[in-house]
């Protein structure tokens, strides 16, 4: 089992009064607890940061954030570089999707880390991932509450 998490799926975590919370964390210490490959990039990172930093207290932003970078460190999250020729790549979609202007820069350069590593799973509830054709599953899905 392999997965990407967005910067949805982060935020969610990180953000206690977030209504989707309970469903993902329950859904990621699953992801967890059977060993699963959970990746993530460094332009997902930083849109994550951004969005919890603006959108929460700082004294809650900055632990999470910091138990993400340990994460990384101690080796449980993969964090993918957005790398040149990734870049290009990612520019080369949004020129093919010029007709989709909502679909983020970030998302961009995810779907082609997920072409790279051959990943068609990402924890989001961005519907771009699911919309562009490309074979992603989004989950965990909507939570009963949401649906």
């Amino acid at each position: 089992m392999r997965f990407l998490v967005d910067a949805w799926g982060w935020y969610a975590l990180g953000n206690a009064r977030d209504p989707q919370r309970d469903h993902v964390e329950t859904f990621y210490r699953g992801l967890r607890q059977v060993g699963a490959l959970i990746y993530t990039t460094d332009y997902i990172l930083d849109e994550t940061i951004n969005l919890l930093f603006r959108r929460i207290s700082s004294s809650t932003a900055r632990p999470f954030t910091q138990g993400l970078l340990d994460a990384i460190a101690q080796g449980h999250l993969r964090q993918e570089e957005i790398t040149a020729d990734r870049l290009k790549r990612a520019w080369g979609l949004r020129e093919r999707l010029h007709d989709r202007p909502m679909i983020s820069f970030t998302d961009l350069t995810s779907f082609v880390v997920m072409q790279d590593l051959r990943l068609s799973q990402v924890v989001t509830d961005d519907v771009h991932f699911s919309q562009i054709g490309m074979g992603f599953q989004v989950l965990p899905g909507r939570s009963e509450k949401r649906q």
